[in-house]
């Protein structure tokens, strides 16, 4: 089944309408073209380059040809939520055995690390060790994916075996995670867990040349990849452009060909109207939404009346239809991504606080619960992550949203580094912007990011209700279940405690350079980003 959309459009001519049909690729039936230097933009700042801690595409856009995973979205079918191919696994993906209790993947041999060390399965185990049950002080964004999971072995060379406690549809899912990225043992025994925040050493279709910090990062053509006859690119090099007029400009004079996060409308329409047929544009909904965390350990953020009076402020069905012909925001959601068969209807949705239809109703309950909890009119600061699309954007206009119930704010904007430091280290802000961007459409594991437990949650809180709730969803295989299950979650997380917020879900638009082939959209910013099966169509450039 088809869960989300995707659409692509060639423009014919400057200024011409934007029409748009269903999926396909011109380039499907030309053979790919050996050589050329993949320019593209990239929106963010490097927080770290280890992508078993970070969360951002600043991370992945750069750096994630450089590393191979054991399994993967099909690059071909990037679309889908289900179609996963082995990369440094050999053969079709393992079925599971035992009541569904283990897997079992056979390790490609012949493959090596960009420092030539051979890889072998001790290498896969490492990793997930790393990720599923990181040592103390070791932050693993993604090991609340994982709570399945009892061990990681390595029975012989080039076989490795995931036993779970129980069995979960959610493991193919967490498994093929785009940021699971394949580290060398012998880095990690040798060098210690956090050497790859400074360091890279994987076996992706690229090598690391350099990275000149607030310029660009650059890689190169690996030619032992594993991927007979890939890459296609001799190299590519990552130009970093925190302005989305920088970046824009870059793709219009030829600087740049694509940024793979995603334009605005307007900017899409700019470009097609300006370069016509050189600019081919494709379009998908997006695995990715907007949200606020209140710090739960600063004052009057502890209360739930005063966190549930922020959410109750946001009139997220107006907002929809402004911010969509502006920003790279659209579909009013809650935890999991719309569309989905475990997703809320317009009408369960309508039920929770932030999203009735009325919002004078509403904003007059938000009201009321800040004059109930002493803080009428009060004053705060919003600390937000300094990128344009969306988080400036919407950022604005949630401030006015709770202008409109009387609450007097100010906000603090900082470049992505500074961002993540605020929000995952100092913890020195009372509400900050924050995101659940994931990449593989895996509702179960994707919605962990609300419980105060999980790696990526920074809002300092303890639920036990909600961690109960979740328990019992995640150990689930009847989907009847599974949508009473996240509905109960979704209200605890969204009404009753209003532990954090959602604003609006992403819609992803990507202009690029028509010479551009063999990239395919994603409903995530994060997914196909190794670039093996990208190449450059030299007559069209």
């Amino acid at each position: 089944m088809k869960y989300f959309s995707a659409r692509i459009a060639i423009a014919a001519i400057a200024g011409a309408a934007l029409g748009l049909s269903a999926v396909g690729s011109a380039s499907a039936a030309q053979k790919p073209q050996k050589g050329g230097i993949l320019n593209f933009v990239v929106g963010s700042k490097i927080p770290s380059y280890d992508g078993h801690r970070e969360t951002t595409f600043g991370v992945i856009h750069p750096l994630a040809p450089f590393y191979s995973l054991l399994i993967r979205i099909n690059p071909d079918n990037p679309q889908s939520a289900t179609d996963f191919v082995c990369d440094l696994c050999k053969g079709k993906l393992a079925k599971p055995t035992n009541g569904g209790t283990t897997y079992t993947f056979k390790i490609r041999k012949g493959v090596k690390f960009h420092d030539g060390t051979p890889l072998t399965a001790a290498d896969i185990v490492a990793t997930y060790q790393k990720i599923i049950f990181p040592p103390e002080g070791i932050p693993s964004a993604r090991k609340t994916f994982f709570r399945m999971v009892e061990s990681v072995s390595a029975p012989s060379k080039y076989t490795v075996v995931f036993k779970l406690q129980f069995p979960s549809g959610a493991f193919i899912g967490a498994l093929g995670n785009p940021y699971n990225w394949t580290y060398s043992k012998k880095d990690l025994d040798e060098n210690g867990y956090t050497w790859h925040q400074k360091n890279i050493n994987g076996t992706g279709p690229f090598v690391f040349v350099q990275h000149q910090p607030g310029s660009f990062v650059e890689g190169k053509r690996y030619a032992g990849y594993h991927h007979k006859g890939q890459p296609y690119l001799d190299g590519y090099k990552a130009i970093s452009a925190s302005k989305m007029a920088v970046r824009l400009q870059a793709i219009r004079g030829g600087r740049a060909a694509i940024e793979f996060r995603g334009f605005p409308p307007k900017a899409r329409d700019d470009l097609v109207k300006a370069l016509g047929d050189k600019i081919t544009v494709q379009e998908s909904d997006w695995n990715c939404a907007l949200m606020t965390t209140p710090n739960h350990k600063v004052k009057p953020f502890d209360d739930p009346r005063v966190r549930r009076a922020l959410t109750l402020s946001l009139d997220r069905w107006g907002g929809s239809k402004y911010l969509s012909n502006i920003a790279i925001v659209k579909t009013v959601g809650g935890v999991v991504f719309p569309g989905h068969p475990l997703a809320a209807t317009k009408e369960e949705l309508q039920k929770i606080a932030g999203y009735w239809p009325d919002i004078e109703k509403s904003r007059a309950e938000a009201k009321r619960l800040l004059k109930e909890a002493g803080v009428a009119g009060m004053s705060f600061e919003f600390h937000n992550r300094g990128v344009d699309q969306p988080y400036k954007v919407v950022g604005t206009w949630m401030i006015d949203q709770w202008r409109r119930i009387g609450l007097k704010v100010t906000q603090r904007v900082q470049p992505s580094p500074a961002f993540y430091a605020t929000l995952r280290k100092k913890k020195d802000f009372q509400v900050s912007m924050d995101f659940n961007c994931q990449a593989v459409i895996n509702p179960i594991a994707d919605i962990t990011k609300f419980l105060g437990s999980a790696g990526n949650n920074y809002g300092s809180f303890e639920d036990k209700v909600l961690e109960d709730i979740y328990n019992k969803l995640l150990r689930s295989g009847d989907v009847n279940t599974q949508l009473k299950l996240i509905r109960q979650y979704e209200k605890r997380a969204l009404d009753e405690q209003a532990s954090g917020a959602l604003t609006l879900w992403w819609y992803k638009i990507n202009p690029h350079r028509s010479f551009v082939k063999g990239w395919k959209i994603a409903p995530s910013h994060y997914l196909n980003q190794q670039l093996d099966n990208v190449w450059l169509d030299k007559k069209l450039m």
